[in-house]
């Protein structure tokens, strides 16, 4: 079956509009946002944009399809109030996965910012708790590794696997894992024994199969930087050959790739979609 690769689309126009983008693009998977990613505000949408957007799925054959969360959500936090605003931000977006028939929401768990880590990673369980008591969803949740700046909880696989399994069945669906940040956290994704100890470490704390989404980046910044800085495929530090040999290793050459590489238009998109195709001929 071939690789489905898509990149992470605007919703400019209407959240249907972003499909048409990903058509327009040659994807066969997508990421877009469900609402504007950097306020609480989600409010309803239009019955008909939703209808629209389940029909174009179907016949544009896009799939899966993967919702990311807003950037506001943070499950570390000791704050109640924003506990509070993320749980029902998190099943908001829920809602929204299953109206449109989209398969996974990807989710940031958060930052520490100065708790102990241990601590803040509780806290997240618990959100995720009530989360998983107030709802079901056909729609699955993944968690994305980060890339190791400072009060980051999830930058471990280990780490996000001590999260899942705390978290009542149903509800998380596995790991989106992004290069960018497993680079910057200190996996040498560019050499072949580190995609093998990457590729050892998930299967000794989850499974191959629970990884659902690949985001495909290069890295600014250097390996164990600890600073998420995305970079256009084979112009950053990962660089191309690390990048080819990630993504044809057995271990994770048939999960899906969103790219979340800069743009300043779609060009920046079709340009890097299409070397990311050339590294698997």
């Amino acid at each position: 079956m071939e690789r489905r690769i898509g990149v992470h689309v605007s919703i400019a126009g209407g959240i249907d509009r972003g499909l048409e983008s990903a058509r327009e693009l040659g994807c066969s998977t997508v990421q877009l946002f469900s609402h504007n990613p950097r306020g609480w505000g989600i409010g309803s949408r239009d019955s008909q944009e939703i209808t629209r957007f389940r029909t174009l799925k179907k016949e544009f054959d896009i799939c899966p399809v993967f919702i990311h969360t807003s950037y506001l959500i943070n499950l570390a936090s000791a704050k109640n109030d924003l506990l509070r605003k993320s749980v029902d931000m998190i099943m908001a977006e829920l809602d929204i996965a299953d109206a449109v028939d989209a398969e996974y929401v990807v989710l940031h768990t958060g930052s520490a910012a100065g708790d102990l880590p241990a601590s803040a990673r509780t806290r997240a369980v618990e959100a995720l708790r009530q989360v998983a008591e107030q709802g079901r969803w056909k729609a699955g949740l993944l968690l994305e590794n980060t890339a190791g700046e400072r009060g980051d909880i999830t930058s471990r696989i280990a780490e996000i696997a001590g999260i899942m399994e705390k978290v009542p069945s149903g509800l998380i669906a596995g790991l989106c894992l992004d290069t960018c940040h497993a680079f910057s956290a200190g996996y040498n994704i560019a050499a072949e024994n580190g995609i093998e100890g990457l590729a050892k470490e998930v299967g000794e704390n989850m499974s191959k199969e629970h990884i659902r989404l690949i985001h495909f980046n290069d890295s600014k910044k250097p390996m164990g930087s600890g600073v998420d800085r995305h970079e256009h495929i084979g112009e950053g530090t990962i660089g191309m050959a690390g990048l080819k040999k990630f993504l044809c290793h057995p271990f994770f050459f048939d999960i899906p790739l969103i790219l979340e590489t800069p743009k300043k238009s779609a060009e920046d998109d079709r340009r890097n979609l299409s070397i990311v195709r050339g590294l698997l001929l």
